[in-house]
């Protein structure tokens, strides 16, 4: 679109370097890169190699303690994540299309399995600073986004009060108030395994550890915390410290990822193989009873490092594990107000190193105590940390002639 201010950036060659136009953003507690898939090429080793000249991350091989001080990575999963974004008109409007890169420090392989709910959150507030999305003097603003990922369609809103500034709001792991995204994922079921419970069962008893899959958003394995000798409360870098408690979920969490029958981009089953280096799925929980007045206290694994807060995707899995009778979640959650036979919001409080994400399932429960989820949501926040150019120093000349070409 030519009135748009992404289309007055674009790719430029600046002291015989080609730059590219991206944002760099915050979203909820993750932090990443927005580019407008527009200046993206087509062929999947270019776009590779976009990425991880943008994120500082290996162009091959394994690079053990790499801090990606020559890009915009920051060396933990959470803030090493790229959106390649775009407009697509539907019959009701139009709409963003997103797809998210997932890249490691240590290595040059991206992980396109799945969705990040908080970097998602960035997303909007994108849309509307490049023109793509007109916004109102006041009032609500909503921006449908279908995630190719995971095809899950979110609805998010954003708000301008009377004086036409974005309302904000505080969330566990930011520091201080900046705009409120407000996310809610429609149909969420099955979001990788075309189904709630993917191996078929409430729980599955994994080396002794009784955990219970579920694919709410994203698909993931929820175990009680004693069942590991930890209580759900200790400190991220705790856990992470311990080797033997480290080993014994790694195990958990890869059988149990076999068990689910989750699937590579290409179709193909992951193997032991592809699961031991996932950075993406599945992702992997401990949990245990809440102490601060929420419904349950979580320790959440991405899967292979600890996450400082709690991912929203895997909030709103969580929250609907909580609701399914016989689940691991269900049998240590407080204070939640089960579903009826018309669909109603629950709301879930999770307890996390952060503070508390608070989500609402949108569920109705039928024959025999089966749920019934439509959608689920949480509220984020999100910032525009930098806008501009980034320089490939060290871009091939086939990168450069399919950027520029």
């Amino acid at each position: 679109m030519t009135d748009t201010k992404q289309s007055q950036m674009p790719i430029q060659n600046h002291l015989g370097i080609v730059e590219v136009p991206v944002h760099y953003m915050r979203g909820g507690t993750s932090t990443g890169v927005v580019i407008s898939e527009h200046w993206v090429p087509k062929d999947e080793s270019l776009r590779a190699e976009l990425l991880l000249h943008l994120m500082g991350a290996p162009l091959s091989g394994h690079q053990k303690g790499n801090r990606q001080i020559s890009g915009l990575g920051r060396g933990v999963a959470t803030s090493n994540k790229v959106f390649l974004a775009s407009v697509e008109e539907t019959p009701t409007g139009r709409q963003l299309v997103s797809t998210l890169a997932q890249l490691a420090s240590e290595h040059g392989e991206i992980d396109w399995s799945v969705n990040c709910g908080n970097m998602s959150s960035a997303l909007p507030l994108w849309a509307i600073d490049t023109g793509l999305f007109q916004a109102p003097l006041m009032g609500d603003i909503e921006i449908s986004i279908r995630n190719t990922n995971t095809q899950v369609v979110t609805i998010t809103r954003m708000l301008r009060d009377t004086n036409g500034r974005l309302v904000t709001s505080e969330i566990p792991g930011v520091d201080g108030a900046y705009p409120r995204v407000d996310l809610f994922l429609q149909a969420p079921v099955g979001s990788k395994t075309g189904t709630l419970l993917p191996t078929g069962t409430v729980v599955d008893t994994i080396a002794g550890h009784e955990v219970s899959c579920v694919d709410v958003a994203v698909p993931m394995v929820i175990a009680d915390a004693k069942s590991f000798g930890k209580t759900g409360h200790e400190p991220v870098a705790e856990l992470e410290a311990d080797a033997a408690f480290i080993a014994a979920l790694r195990h958990v969490w890869i059988e149990a990822g076999l068990k689910m029958g989750l699937h590579r981009r290409d179709g193909e089953l992951m193997s032991r193989a592809d699961l031991e280096k996932s950075e993406t799925i599945p992702k992997v929980c401990i949990v245990g009873a809440a102490q601060q007045g929420g419904s349950i206290a979580v320790r959440y694994f991405t899967p292979q490092t600890g996450h400082a807060s709690m991912a929203v995707s895997g909030g709103c899995c969580l929250a609907a594990a909580c609701l399914i009778p016989g689940t691991v979640a269900h049998k240590l959650a407080q204070g939640i107000i089960q579903p009826t036979e018309s669909f109603s919001d629950v709301e879930v409080g999770i307890e996390n190193p952060a503070g508390r994400l608070d989500a609402t399932v949108v569920a109705a429960s039928y024959g025999g105590g089966d749920i019934a989820i439509q959608s689920a949501a949480y509220r984020r926040s999100t910032q525009i940390l930098m806008r501009g150019y980034v320089p490939l120093y060290r871009a091939s000349a086939t990168l450069i002639g399919a950027l520029v070409g």
